[in-house]
């Protein structure tokens, strides 16, 4: 019997062609309400049973009530080592009347923790309270026993019949123990449901076994991965199918063949949004029942539930930040209901908010955060938003949810941050806010290497919003570059024009080369800066703030080169390796950055200056033991020696305390 439509809220559009045809979200819902309205469709739905044993049912979800078949202890048992005796022969014991207990005659008897208590005896004397003759033929007390003194009755911790286990409980590790020593060899529980992911388009393809470079236009398949990796943390069997082409047919056919097969959930990842060759509603439609098309949340709006053969099918976007937001919505809790699994809720922590943080109206949004703690109190800094920027999945140890009646968060508002680590990594992580540098990538390693690990997490802001940080006590660390052009020096006159009410440690972490850096084999014949106003050269600029930007706006001055003249300066990256990306891609011919980024994607270089960058340490947290530690590792010489592979770098002064005065 199919699962009645009277719910459905999505109008049907069917396309007459559906290969010319873009779809648009007719039914868009809340979060909330979507969630509600599809797993209401699947209401008392759950995965058949299976018996198991017991030894092996970490993680799985009782289907009936467990109950004890044998009790804990099953005799009664010795609690201490010392003598059994009756309670009754030392009741006249006491400091002015002790009392001998004769062991050779059984009056005593010598027992160990855990053996069986003999049947005619009912309490245990601990041997320290013991003064033993000799020959350990008698002993002597000061002090009586009551009965069942330091002994562990039958059915002390469980006893026979009793429930031991509900329904629909996690089995846990400590659960196996129980199990085992109630006598329950095995448990009967809910089967783990499976489900098929099914990765669509035609620019996908899977990563080769040699990780050869994806030809151009294509892309490497990788959130079939990520999204099997989540449904096995959520007791899910996940199937991954083969890449299927952005075509309607080959789409229809292979969802249709899924869904006739014994899978619990289908997934179809991408597709899913309003473009002309996102076919996975109407195929949905088509083969079943469109619930929703459309959800107000950002990243994932794409996403569509549906069912097709009394199965419930998600639709998910392509991008795969979009893709794990959806996901873990939609898909995660209606595993978690097929097993009549508990709804596991992340922990939150309250956080002060580092940057203003914009938000669309209407819209709930989901930013990947960096959480630590600074003083009494935790920070908060956002990633950079993007549905395909991967790299906030990795680095992000926090999650904030921004309401979608909400415009924003103001910076220094305190929100509510959900926890994407544990809270004890987030206690000990290290805020690093500013100047981007390879080397910064490095600490962050041997960190994680050392004993304790400390984790240091690292936002790209420029050199002066780092400072500003350290200014507002948003970051444990600031990098700095900056040059003062009419000293030469580097950071201090900074750190007395916005720091000068505050003890601050100035540290070098490296002296490194500064230039241009450009394609490899220098096609557009670059020398000086003074190409930089051939109309065939594009640029590609740091962001107002960064030291490099600084030290490029010196250099244009000292050449008497104006800006507008050279095309790309207004174009924007936040790193050094962002920038040598956008020239390695030929989005741009040259841009200004530190020569260990050429040589990680082998680009050429040409050396403007070698410059000091330092970091900016509040002197308070200077005996953080986390600071401690990154310093201890940054005056090591195994940390000197990997900075020196980089190329670029010098460590003459790294570890050395610049005097700011």
């Amino acid at each position: 019997m199919r699962i009645s439509s009277t719910n459905n809220l999505f109008k049907p559009l069917i396309p007459t062609d559906p290969a010319m045809k873009r779809k648009i979200y007719l039914s868009m819902q809340s979060r909330e309400d979507a969630q509600q309205l599809f797993l209401n469709r699947f209401q008392g739905l759950l995965t058949d049973t299976e018996e198991i044993d017991s030894s092996e049912a970490d993680g799985r979800v009782t289907a009936e009530p467990v109950r004890a078949r044998f009790s804990s202890p099953s005799f009664h048992s010795a609690a201490m080592d010392g003598l059994a005796v009756l309670a009754s022969d030392t009741f006249r014991a006491a400091d002015d009347n002790p009392v001998c207990l004769d062991i050779a005659s059984g009056q005593a008897r010598p027992i160990n923790t855990g053996h069986p208590l003999p049947a005619d005896k009912n309490a245990v004397i601990m041997i320290e309270n013991v003064l033993l003759a000799t020959d350990e033929t008698s002993g002597i007390i000061r002090a009586p026993v009551y009965p069942w003194q330091h002994v562990r009755k039958v059915g002390e911790d469980i006893v026979a019949t009793e429930l031991l286990f509900p329904s629909h409980h996690l089995i846990t590790p400590p659960d196996m123990a129980a199990l085992l020593t109630a006598g329950c060899p095995t448990v009967r529980v809910r089967k783990k449901p499976t489900i098929i992911i099914m990765p669509t388009g035609s620019e996908l393809v899977d990563l080769s076994p040699t990780g050869d470079t994806p030809p151009a236009g294509k892309t490497i398949e990788s959130n079939s991965a990520v999204l099997a990796g989540l449904a096995k943390k959520a007791g899910g069997l996940p199937t991954v199918m083969p890449i299927t082409s952005d075509d309607y047919e080959n789409i229809k056919q292979q969802l249709h063949k899924v869904a006739q097969t014994e899978a619990d959930v289908i997934v179809v990842n991408a597709g899913s949004s309003a473009g002309s060759a996102d076919y996975t509603v109407q195929v949905i439609e088509e083969l079943g029942e469109v619930l929703v098309h459309g959800v107000t949340i950002m990243p994932g709006k794409p996403t569509i539930l549906g069912i097709i053969n009394d199965k419930p099918v998600v639709g998910i976007p392509g991008y795969p930040v979009s893709a794990i937001i959806s996901f873990e919505q939609f898909v995660l809790p209606l595993l978690n209901k097929l097993q009549g699994r508990p709804a596991g809720e992340s922990p939150t922590l309250p956080a002060l908010l580092a940057r203003d943080l914009p938000s669309r109206g209407g819209i709930e949004e989901f930013r990947r955060m960096i959480t630590g703690r600074i003083l009494d109190h935790f920070v908060t800094v956002p990633l950079k938003k993007g549905a395909g920027a991967i790299t906030t999945l990795t680095r992000a140890n926090s999650m904030l949810r921004i309401a979608a009646g909400s415009e924003g968060e103001t910076r220094d508002s305190q929100v509510q941050v959900e926890l994407l680590r544990p809270r004890s990594e987030i206690e000990k992580t290290i805020l690093c806010t500013g100047s981007h540098d390879l080397c910064l990538d490095l600490l962050h390693d041997f960190l994680k290497k050392s004993d304790p690990a400390y984790p240091l997490a690292s936002t790209h802001v420029g050199s002066l919003g780092g400072i500003m940080a350290v200014k507002n006590n948003m970051t444990h660390i600031a990098g700095s570059h900056l040059l003062d052009p009419e000293t030469g020096s580097y950071n201090t006159s900074y750190l007395k024009r916005y720091l000068g009410d505050r003890q601050i440690t100035l540290i070098t972490l490296v002296h490194r080369q500064q230039g241009f850096i450009i394609q490899k084999g220098n096609p557009k014949n670059i020398k000086t800066i003074n190409d930089l106003v051939n109309k065939d050269i594009t640029f590609i600029n740091r962001q107002s703030g960064s030291g490099t930007r600084v030290l490029l706006d010196y250099e244009l001055d000292k050449n008497d080169i104006d800006p507008d003249d050279i095309h790309g300066y207004d174009s924007e990256e936040y790193t050094h390796m962002a920038v040598a990306v956008a020239i390695l891609s030929g989005k741009a011919d040259t841009g200004v950055g530190i020569m260990a980024a050429a040589r990680a994607l082998d680009l050429d270089f040409i050396p403007i200056t070698e410059e000091r960058y330092d970091l900016v340490i509040p002197s308070e947290f200077l005996e953080l033991p986390m600071i401690k530690q990154a310093m201890s590792i940054i005056n090591s010489q195994e940390f000197k020696d990997e900075i020196e592979r980089l190329g670029g770098y010098s460590t003459r002064e790294t570890g050395h305390v610049v005097t700011t005065d």
